[in-house]
């Protein structure tokens, strides 16, 4: 900080002269005392001087609502709303969202450091802060084939992004467990940096925290369990209660927190679609969640704000005091907490529900961001699932909103030996397709739980390498739907009876689109409205579970395109019993 600046602030702090803004009649959120407090709030330079009675060359009336630090969400994949930072900030900065810990591991695992560099550079000049987590995972694992591989020198001079934060999430257990020298040296130079690094122990017991938080990881996002979570805060780690789209951990791991452990609990989005982050909202929704189940909502706004700040090390923002920097909102009913305005660095940059200015978005400049779906003509001889004279699978069975799976063995139908999907034993053909090298690969196994009666749906968003996934009650539509998506660069879409309903083309890097937000919650809400064309009556979204049943990092069976992958037994294993 330049002599200049600060002595400015110190100026205005002392009352020696005017603040560049003065908030007054707010009722302000004290995140370090758990209570409100009736003060002025100066700012000046973006930052705040001082609490308590002040003048300054522009004042803003709160007109009595409360006044809160804005909120961080922890860990959020960017990707996974379907448009790219520049579009995101217009849906989150409304609902009080003005910084985010983002991991760009979904676009780096299709287009390594060119996917990154992306991001980093759509992100710049925005009325909002994204940190960036650089990923620690591409491939994710050795089980399935991603578009790129990035090494530990390949991640080294991002380091020196001012945006960027540490390393992302280590979901590769075994390379940890193992002491993989290239997974550790992302680590030891993540950690020489002053970098932060985040964890995933999905499925993963107490020994295994013990080995995440011994090799420095801080947080874990994938707790499903109250004890989950007590055993990663017994040892030291911040928990990140994640409720997205697929993903809704908020009331089964809401009863671990307490007074006496709050501090070390925060809020993350993960994997939210953009259509439910313009309905639900982003951490704002966690908020009125955590209050509606009877919590203290300062507690909650805390977790929404200062723990989030403290555990990355963003020691300037999450509070509303001197020192701060003057990121915050206005709201009229602490339970409610229905964002009124934004403010950004002092300015205002939303009012009720809308961003006072347009922000521009930006265009891919290569054409490889754009052309990233590479698949040969499929024929159905390829999707033949060959069953013993057993006649029974090794099926995946769907656990309604939430990521992981279990493993069931059961009697399917067959005919000449080969597998026939049964829409009255809801047991669908799944398939993986590998879209970045053309290999040929091609994963095959049996889906228990998606309910769909007919047709087939597909898409290129397929965690964590993003290769094609389809599933379906016919291989004739799954072909056609997969042929569909070569065709539009990558995306979702439906199809019956060899006629595509609806799609979303995700043109960049078949993970998000390069229109505006609202193109893309219009044609999400026409594939929506779609699937009930196909019989889907389930209260879940389809397609994000779709997008999940190819992780192999998340127990307990899941597809790649090498094939059905058991993470109890750490291999691929056959589908026939």
């Amino acid at each position: 900080m330049k002599i200049e600046a600060l002595t400015k602030k110190i100026k205005v702090a002392n009352k020696e002269c005017p603040a560049d803004v003065v908030i007054k009649n707010a009722q302000i959120v004290d995140v370090f005392n758990g209570e409100i407090i009736h003060k002025d709030v100066a700012v000046v330079d973006g930052y705040i001087a001082g609490l308590g009675e002040y003048e300054g060359k522009e004042v803003i009336d709160a007109q009595g609502q409360y006044m809160a630090p804005s909120f961080i969400d922890s860990h959020v994949h960017i990707e996974s709303s379907m448009v790219p930072p520049s579009e995101f900030a217009k849906v989150v900065i409304p609902h009080g969202v003005t910084t985010v810990i983002t991991d760009p591991h979904e676009i780096g695992n299709v287009l390594g450091k060119e996917g990154i560099q992306f991001m980093l550079n759509d992100a710049k000049g925005l009325p909002m802060d994204f940190h960036f987590m650089l990923p620690s995972s591409v491939p994710a694992t050795p089980f399935e084939t991603s578009g790129a591989e990035l090494q530990a020198d390949d991640l080294r001079p991002f380091l020196n992004d001012l945006q960027v934060l540490g390393l992302g999430e280590v979901m590769d257990y075994s390379s940890l467990q193992n002491a993989d020298p290239r997974l550790l040296k992302k680590i030891a130079q993540t950690k020489e940096a002053g970098g932060h690094v985040d964890g995933h122990l999905a499925g993963l017991n107490e020994d295994a925290v013990n080995l995440y938080t011994s090799a420095g990881v801080q947080t874990d996002h994938e707790c499903n369990t109250p004890e989950e979570a007590l055993a990663r805060l017994q040892r030291g780690m911040y928990v990140s209660i994640r409720e997205g789209s697929a993903a809704k951990d908020l009331h089964a791991l809401l009863p671990i927190v307490n007074e006496k452990n709050a501090r070390r609990c925060h809020f993350c989005t993960d994997d939210k679609h953009i259509d439910d982050l313009i309905n639900e909202g982003s951490i704002d929704h966690h908020i009125r969640l955590t209050t509606a189940q009877g919590f203290d909502p300062i507690t909650a706004i805390q977790m929404a704000t200062l723990n989030a700040a403290e555990c990355y090390g963003l020691h300037h923002k999450g509070a509303i005091a001197p020192g701060y920097m003057a990121d915050f909102l206005f709201f009229e009913d602490l339970h409610a907490l229905e964002v009124t305005q934004v403010f950004k660095r002092g300015k205002r940059v939303a009012s009720q529900g809308t961003l006072v200015k347009d922000l521009q978005s930006s265009s891919p400049s290569s054409q490889k961001i754009t052309n990233s779906v590479h698949i040969p003509n499929l024929a159905k001889e390829q999707l033949r699932i060959t069953i013993k004279d057993s006649q029974k699978g090794n099926i995946i069975k769907i656990n309604k909103n939430q990521i992981r799976t279990d493993h069931l063995i059961e009697k399917v139908e067959v005919e000449s030996g080969t597998f026939q999907s049964s829409v009255s034993k809801d047991q669908l053909k799944l398939v993986v397709i590998e879209r970045h090298h053309q290999t040929g690969n091609i994963g095959l196994g049996i889906v228990k739980g998606m309910g769909l009666k007919k047709g087939a749906i597909a898409t290129t968003i397929a965690h964590d390498s993003h290769n094609i996934v389809a599933l379906g009650t016919n291989d004739e539509d799954i072909i056609k739907a997969i042929h569909h998506l070569r065709e539009i660069g990558g995306g979702m879409t439906l199809f019956h009876a060899g006629t595509p309903l609806s799609s979303l083309p995700l043109p960049i890097a078949g993970l998000m689109s390069d229109q505006g937000y609202e193109d893309v919650a219009h044609q999400l809400a026409g594939i929506h409205k779609d699937l009930s064309t196909l019989g889907f009556t389930n209260d879940f979204n389809p397609f994000l579970t779709l997008s999940f049943l190819t992780l192999p990092v998340i127990p307990s069976l899941k597809l790649t395109d090498k094939g059905l992958y058991s993470t109890k037994e750490a291999k691929h294993i056959s589908v026939s019993i």
